[in-house]
């Protein structure tokens, strides 16, 4: 026995993935998601396939992946690309782990400036305003 599909126009659909239509639509235009047949004087209907692909996207998109990327997953979905699905994983660990790497150069660098300012007592010029004047290259420097 089928199970009938359950179909949506793509204000449901939109409200059931938490976006908005307008992401739908973009996601369209970017071939992410396919946009179905719209019958003579009706409205187009997605189903419960749609919706999984939404969620697929989302659920990319918060693991840092970018569109260009999502698009290179879509074609491996079928899951027997599982080599390839992991390389891809490994890239965007590597950049996740770059880009920790700088935010905790950055936190490093913010903390001292913070103690410096609340070390200053006075009419002193403040070593936050200063640095950021001097330029990223100078307070880097001073601070190696």
């Amino acid at each position: 026995m089928s199970e009938k599909q359950e179909l949506m126009t793509i204000g449901t659909l939109a409200a059931a993935a938490g976006v908005n239509v307008e992401t739908i639509r973009y996601y369209q235009r970017r071939a992410l998601m396919a946009e179905p047949e719209k019958p003579y004087g009706g409205i187009r209907h997605y189903d419960s396939h749609a919706l999984q692909r939404l969620h697929f996207i989302r659920t990319s998109q918060w693991l840092g992946f970018s569109l260009d990327e999502i698009a290179e997953l879509l074609k491996l979905q079928d899951g027997v690309h599982c080599d390839e699905a992991r390389e891809l994983g490994e890239q965007k660990l590597v950049s996740v782990r770059q880009k920790l790497s700088h935010l905790q150069h950055i936190e490093r660098a913010l903390s001292g400036l913070v103690q410096q300012c609340s070390a200053q007592q006075g009419a002193v010029y403040c070593p936050l305003m200063a640095s950021l004047n001097e330029g990223l290259e100078n307070t880097v420097k001073k601070k190696s």
